[in-house]
Parts: structure tokens; C-alpha cells; sequence
């Protein structure tokens, strides 16, 4: 009797911009997956170095003393990958390859070696390397705004999609590995009623002095948009741990938190996605990325 041929292993692909993009965006679904045996590997393009730092003790570390801050940042996304399960961490090209470039606007965006001023072909080759290599059939980033319009997370949009268009051409880079098609990708979403519902018990609730905007939180869009929606309440504590793990970016308390702004934003276990490259699986909302990969 002739055996079924072996299904290609589950195999999840991240882009992001900073370190604690991930855990903020996209833990549960991480912790969920690596759980259930699947790869989970995590490219982020730069150590975010311009960012602000919460306790006092690290914070001359930032770039306007120290400039040491990205080499800390490593760490921390360290111990919020150990918390999710995760050991497939990368930093593209290499760590300190590409600089934050700071928020839009800034003199940051024009310093030589940022991510913002990457050639994106140069920069989607060294992702073409690691797609080629771990063989994803889901790759998760932004939308082409970057969720809310940071330079770095608009450029992490546009070096993903250009890599996934070059992984699957033969003749791009060869040496790069066998050409590889993802089978499905999305943007990270957060429906605008769940955003509404969180922010009103964030300001009922949570021990912050203000409350943010929508417009603070990156990936709002109308309900409709929304295709797929992973429930992770069973990962709520390992996302809230990482989350935790990020303490020059990030405040924890119960299920709210707050960025260096102080300004209260909900914990949210269900994670939400737009399919945008690919065919949706069965049910709407889909309940899993992988929906519909094994007919791909």
C-alpha cells in the first residue's frame, strides 16, 4: 500500500520593524504556533535604537547619550522569544545591518545606514535568504502604510512583499537557495468595534493617566476588512510575560499596557489579520493562518 506523501512542516515567517513590535502585535499567535510544533522564525530590521526608554535605570542608554540601546533591545527580545517558545530570532542582513530611522519626520530618517533610506531590493535579498532557507507558507507583516506610518514599519511592508515576489523567481539569486512561493500573506489588523471596546476599559479601568488614540494603535481597520481572527486566550500570560520582557519600551499592568507616552492601550489575546497574497481556508473568519495551506 502506498503511504500518503509527507505534508511539508508548518512553518510561520514575522516581519518586523523594532523588537517588542512582535510580542505586541502578534504574541499569542507566536506562542500558539510554536506550541503546536510549527517553525517560528522572527526577522526584525533594525535593534531599535531610537527608541525611548520607560525606567530610569537604562536610560542612558539612549541615542542621544549612550547610543547603546540597540545592543540591550537584543536582550530583551531574547527573554520575550523565551517566553513565547520561539528560537527562530533573526535580525535582517545581521544585527545593526540597518539603524531605526525614528518617526516620521525626523533628522534620524536621513541618517546613512537607517532602515528608511535601505535600497529595498538589497534589503529583500537578505529575506529572500531566510524564505528560501526556512521555506514559510505564511509570512505575517504590515500593510503598506505600516499600521500607523513609521518609517521603518512602511519599509518592513515593502522589503517583505519585494521578497516574496523574488523568493519565488527562480532566477533571482540562485545561490540564495531553491526558489520558494508563500503560499498565503497578511497584514496585522485590529478591528476598529475591538479597539473601541478596549480603549473604553482601558479609561474605565486601567491605572494610566490618559488613554490612546486609535490612531496610536498601528493595523486599525473597519470590522469587514478583518479575515482572520486567532482566539489566544491560553497564550494571554506567555504575550503579557513578553510584553513584560520589553521594559525600556513597554509598562504591564494586568491587561492594559502603555508604550513610553503613558497612555493606556488593552492587552489583547485574539490577534487579528487580513489575508492579502493567497486563498482563504474554509469558515469566515478563518481560525488559523495555515487554513487551506496543505491544497496549496
Amino acid at each position: 500500500m502506498n503511504s500518503a506523501p509527507a505534508r511539508p512542516p508548518r512553518s510561520l515567517l514575522l516581519v518586523h520593524a523594532h523588537p517588542d513590535d512582535e510580542s505586541i502585535g502578534n504574541g499569542a499567535t507566536m506562542a500558539r504556533y510554536a506550541a503546536e510544533g510549527a517553525r517560528v522564525t522572527l526577522v526584525t530590521c533594525t535593534l531599535g535604537e531610537g527608541g525611548e526608554v520607560i525606567p530610569p535605570g537604562p536610560a542612558h542608554l539612549t541615542a542621544d547619550r549612550d547610543d547603546a540601546l540597540g545592543e540591550y533591545r537584543i536582550g530583551e527580545l531574547t527573554a520575550a522569544m523565551g517566553e513565547l517558545g520561539v528560537t527562530d530570532v533573526r535580525f535582517l542582513g545581521g544585527a545593526g545591518r540597518y539603524r531605526d530611522s525614528g518617526m516620521m519626520g525626523v533628522p534620524d530618517n536621513d541618517v546613512p545606514g537607517c532602515f528608511w533610506r535601505a535600497e529595498v531590493d538589497e534589503a529583500a535579498g537578505h529575506l529572500v535568504a531566510v524564505v528560501r532557507e526556512v521555506r514559510p507558507q505564511v509570512l505575517v507583516t504590515y500593510d503598506e502604510n505600516g499600521g500607523y506610518g513609521h518609517p521603518d514599519h512602511i519599509q518592513a511592508h515593502r522589503v517583505a512583499l519585494r521578497a516574496y515576489e523574488l523568493a519565488a523567481d527562480p532566477a533571482f539569486r540562485p545561490e540564495l537557495g531553491e526558489a520558494w512561493r508563500i503560499a498565503k500573506v497578511y497584514y496585522n489588523r485590529m478591528p476598529r468595534s475591538v479597539l473601541a471596546q478596549g480603549l473604553a476599559e482601558t479609561a474605565a479601568k486601567a491605572p494610566f493617566p490618559g488613554v490612546a488614540e486609535p490612531s496610536d494603535v498601528p493595523g486599525v481597520v473597519d470590522d469587514e476588512l478583518v479575515t482572520t481572527v486567532l482566539e489566544g486566550s491560553a497564550y494571554a500570560g506567555a504575550k503579557a510575560a513578553a510584553m513584560r520582557a520589553h521594559a525600556t519600551q513597554i509598562t504591564v499592568d494586568g491587561p492594559f499596557f502603555a508604550l513610553s507616552n503613558n497612555l493606556g492601550q488593552p492587552l489583547v489575546a485574539t490577534e487579528y489579520y487580513q489575508l492579502v497574497r493567497g486563498a482563504l481556508g474554509e469558515g469566515r473568519p478563518e481560525t488559523d493562518l495555515f487554513a487551506g495551506v496543505d491544497a496549496c
